[in-house]
């Protein structure tokens, strides 16, 4: 891969660590401020949304570094890069939390295709971002679920 090749998929995976690490702090603000009659499959589906978007980051960061790139995931640059809709503070219905996740979800997994078509030269980042963007879909179509 070339250079200019590294620096695209490096620029991708930043993109793609930043929305990841928000989803899961998201999730977790869902999860833990949740109140309605949904409360209880909501609160386990957000807390396993969390969980999977944790472990997604850690994989895109990993790849970063094989690929010579270091990713930053510091909370002022997380922030900084931070375009995905925002969830309210302090309690969120159920319904809400419904809607606003599925937004969330929608502008990470339109992200994330977009990081996809990026790293059309490297197969092994672009395989990753497959499985990702694949068990983020499953992720909104289970939120989604609970309209």
């Amino acid at each position: 891969m070339t250079t200019e090749h590294v620096h695209t998929v490096a620029t991708a995976l930043d993109a793609t660590l930043t929305d990841l690490v928000n989803l899961g702090l998201l999730a977790d603000q869902a999860h833990w401020n949740l109140t309605g009659p949904a409360f209880g499959p909501l609160h386990v589906q957000f807390d396993d949304l969390a969980g999977v978007a944790r472990d997604a980051a850690d994989t895109v960061a990993e790849r970063a570094i094989t690929l010579g790139h270091h990713p930053d995931g510091r909370a002022a640059t997380i922030a900084h890069d931070n375009v995905l809709p925002d969830l309210q503070p302090g309690e969120v219905r159920d319904s809400d939390a419904v809607a606003a996740i599925e937004a969330i979800l929608d502008v990470v997994i339109t992200r994330l295709h977009t990081a996809i078509d990026a790293s059309c030269e490297d197969p092994v980042t672009q395989g990753l971002l497959i499985r990702i963007a694949g068990t983020l879909e499953k992720q909104a179509w289970m939120v989604r679920a609970h309209q």
